[in-house]
């Protein structure tokens, strides 16, 4: 996951709206959204190649979502980043009880952000730092950094976020969706510098990436509603960013 954003109260009808971009290479196998039959309450992708996820949801209204942190120097590790969502959103300690776990062996995985919690009471966990912090209500975005850093898709799309949320239009998954497909790529006077080199980060700065080997495989909007119901919604992309299927999942109990 390369970019998550983040709206939170006071949305009309919703506690917590989550926009998310999963960037990854095509060649690597992946199962659309859908819940999983071995976790029950538990609706994610599924990484076929590793077994984890990128970003899921519970049942219970709990969710988690990660993004690798960008550094050219860090060296590989041995296990998958995808399987900390999946243990997230399972373990039964709550939040304070797995992130205590989980410092303990953060030698085993690449830098990553968690956004983890449910509305009301997200934070965001640094494997770098070994740190988490609540998440401020209102609107934030978090990519291949710290939260709110200044990269230009992160500005952009929590610019647009922004007037969403402050306008008169209905606050669901297509507006959002318009949001996440930005393909705008940046000018190079305002590219961070992260190690990779200046070609990859042109081609990285955009919200929705499109290439051949890699890019933008798939758009995720979650809907947490003031009615108790949860909703996510999918879009998947092949290498020419051409959609090919979505699929959509509601979680909870709406009353009546």
């Amino acid at each position: 996951m390369c970019l998550v954003l983040i709206a939170s109260n006071p949305l009309p009808g919703l506690r917590l709206a989550v926009a998310a971009n999963r960037d990854e290479f095509h060649a690597r196998p992946t199962a659309p959204a859908a819940p999983w039959p071995d976790f029950p309450g538990l609706v994610a992708g599924r990484d076929l190649a590793a077994g984890g996820a990128w970003l899921g949801v519970t049942e219970e209204g709990r969710i988690a979502a990660l993004t690798n942190f960008r550094d050219g120097m860090a060296a590989k590790r041995e296990r998958s980043r995808g399987e900390v969502v999946v243990e997230a959103l399972l373990d039964e300690r709550g939040e304070s009880g797995f992130l205590a776990g989980l410092r303990g062996r953060l030698d085993r995985y690449g830098g990553f952000n968690l956004v983890l919690g449910r509305p009301g009471s997200l934070r965001l966990f640094s494997s770098r730092t070994g740190k988490s912090e609540p998440i401020p209500p209102g609107v934030h975005g978090l990519s291949n950094h710290d939260l709110d850093t200044l990269w230009p898709k992160v500005t952009a799309t929590t610019g647009a976020l922004s007037r969403l949320a402050a306008s008169s239009r209905p606050f669901e998954a297509e507006a959002l969706f318009e949001i996440l497909s930005d393909r705008t790529t940046a000018p190079d006077r305002d590219l961070p510098d992260t190690g990779v080199g200046l070609a990859l980060e042109r081609f990285l700065s955009a919200p929705f990436i499109v290439g051949p080997e890699y890019g933008t495989r798939s758009s995720t909007v979650v809907l947490f509603r003031s009615n108790g119901e949860t909703e996510l919604v999918e879009r998947t992309f092949d290498p020419r960013g051409r959609e090919t299927g979505t699929v959509s999942w509601r979680l909870g109990r709406a009353p009546g």
